[in-house]
């Protein structure tokens, strides 16, 4: 693959996330020097000790100054990044690869965005002309076509498919109910999600993400710096990214049962970080549940199920907060919607506090694993690009 890797060369020292809501009170300006301040007061560090800025956004702003505006840095390089909805982790991505490069000691990546209250719901979509052979469906429409095909392809009764799925938002919304930053904090029950009106296909409302307002930042130094700043910091074992060709939507031969940029940047994370078996030595697991099947699909691209149990695995609650994998403990997408500036920084955050045994007590996983994993994807199936992270509490 493309990179050989920096595990054990950056160290992540601070972080910080707002509540991911509807922010009517609060500007992006407002937003970002709130996220930028709970993250420069985890790791101990004041604005001007930080040597470069990168700042991921989908479409919120254009330019560095966004960020350089409203916290007042000076003199300093401010990078605006934009990846789909992995944008978040792709700032992190590159602040990380900035200090293992040696051009600068300290770091900081932060991601924000902010559509509550911009005349719209969600991000616009770009009018952007094509040959006609790209997708005509919207995201709920694309998604929505894997739970048949996963059906069929494995010959499970598609009834019994749409429960997993559904079980997914269960799950989720119980861990968010039990988390005061995220947005939904209402426990859901399968039943009465697979009761709801259909939005595409089976899935319906809240099958779905919501939208919302959020910002999360991190601050990452060489690891051999880290306990200057932080007597837990956080080592970067792995960041893999793999950006598709966008020919799944028009290759015949794709089934919509696996997502492989997905499986590829799994197996490209597992490499630099060294593990070999990800269900017995990964402690939690933060993926992207921008739809309930999404998300069970991806427990088998991730190598956390074989092919076509997924769903048995997901009923029986192997991947509940005291399962033997917990996924989402912080109630993921479904629970605090998706700024897709801010997602994948918010997902690492939920490491930050999980293994460093900080979160809350009701939510806080049991376990002597030592490793976490962060899986951020954007687009659609076929046409997608995806992040995968592995961090961890000692070096090593």
């Amino acid at each position: 693959m493309a990179s050989n890797g920096i595990k054990d060369q950056v160290a992540i020292i601070g972080m910080g996330c707002i509540p991911f809501k509807e922010h009517w009170d609060a500007s992006l300006d407002d937003m970002l020097i709130d996220a930028a301040q709970l993250t420069f007061d985890s790791a101990g560090v004041a604005k001007d000790d930080i040597d470069a800025f990168w700042l991921g956004t989908a479409q919120s702003a254009m330019a560095g100054i966004t960020l350089s505006a409203p916290l007042k840095i000076e003199g300093k390089p401010v990078t605006r990044v934009e990846n789909y909805c992995a944008t978040g982790s792709e700032a992190l991505r590159q602040a990380c690869y900035a200090v293992a490069s040696g051009a600068y000691d300290t770091a900081m990546a932060i991601g924000v965005e902010k559509v509550k209250d911009s005349g719209y719901q969600g991000l616009n979509a770009f009018p952007i002309p094509n040959d006609g052979t790209k997708r005509a469906l919207t995201a709920a429409g694309m998604f929505a076509l894997m739970l048949p095909a996963y059906a069929e392809k494995f010959g499970i009764d598609e009834d019994d498919v749409r429960m997993a799925a559904a079980r997914v938002a269960e799950k989720n919304h119980y861990n968010g109910a039990r988390n005061p930053l995220a947005q939904f904090r209402r426990e859901m029950s399968a039943e009465s999600i697979c009761q709801m009106a259909a939005v595409a296909g089976r899935l319906s409302v809240f099958d779905c993400a919501g939208v919302a307002d959020g910002a999360a930042g991190a601050i990452v130094v060489r690891a051999e710096d880290a306990h200057k700043y932080c007597e837990n910091p956080l080592y970067v074992k792995a960041l893999s990214f793999v950006a598709g060709t966008g020919g799944g939507i028009i290759d015949p031969e794709f089934t919509f049962t696996t997502m492989p940029e997905c499986e590829a940047s799994a197996t490209e994370a597992y490499r630099q970080a060294g593990v070999t078996d990800p269900r017995t030595e990964i402690a939690l697991a933060e993926v992207h549940d921008c739809f309930t099947i999404t998300e069970l699909i991806l427990m088998e691209d991730l190598g956390f199920a074989e092919r076509g149990t997924a769903w048995r695995q997901i009923l029986d609650g192997n991947f509940d907060l005291d399962g033997d994998l917990p996924v989402n403990p912080d109630g993921g997408l479904k629970a605090f919607g998706h700024p897709v500036g801010a997602s994948g920084l918010r997902m690492h955050y939920e490491l930050w506090l999980q293994l460093r045994g900080e979160a809350p007590p009701e939510r806080q996983i049991t376990t002597d694993r030592t490793l976490g994993l962060v899986h951020n994807l954007g687009g659609y199936p076929g046409e997608m690009v995806s992040f995968v992270s592995i961090l961890g509490s000692e070096l090593g």
